[in-house]
């Protein structure tokens, strides 16, 4: 289940959960490229992780971020050690492929996404929203 990329001549390397797990383990980066409100919901467990949306969610549907490549090559070098991911392994499939596409070497599509990860029992942060309770007051 890869695209050929035709100028690049680099294929999407799909990778399962399981494989991500272990890269992440050995040191890869990990990219999620879900929007952030999914992404606060819960996410893969990672040393290294990054949030840039591939895509928004806007009244008309979803829309590419036309920013994600320049974001990405803004805190990630050509040849990073990289997993990509989503929800399900399809908008991290087409982000790897545009990854590849700019240069990117070391890149990895994860297959089933943030779904199979979640399957797999594999290990999930939650970003805790601060309530205005949860400040300490300050001492007057």
């Amino acid at each position: 289940m890869g695209s050929l990329d035709k100028s690049s001549g680099s294929e999407v390397v799909t990778i399962d959960v399981i494989q991500a797990k272990s890269l992440l383990q050995s040191g890869y980066g990990y990219i999620d490229v879900r929007t952030v409100e999914e992404y606060k919901m819960g996410h893969v467990d990672a040393e290294k992780i990054l949030n840039i949306p591939y895509m928004f969610n806007t009244p008309e549907g979803r829309v590419k971020n036309p920013e994600f490549l320049k974001q990405v090559s803004s805190v990630c070098k050509e040849d990073d050690l990289l997993v990509v991911g989503c929800q399900s392994g399809v908008r991290s499939l087409y982000a790897t492929a545009d990854l590849l596409t700019i240069g990117f070497k070391n890149v990895s599509n994860m297959g089933g996404g943030y779904l199979a990860w979640v399957g797999n029992g594999f290990p999930l942060k939650m970003e805790k929203p601060v309530k205005v309770e949860d400040k300490p007051k300050e001492e007057l």
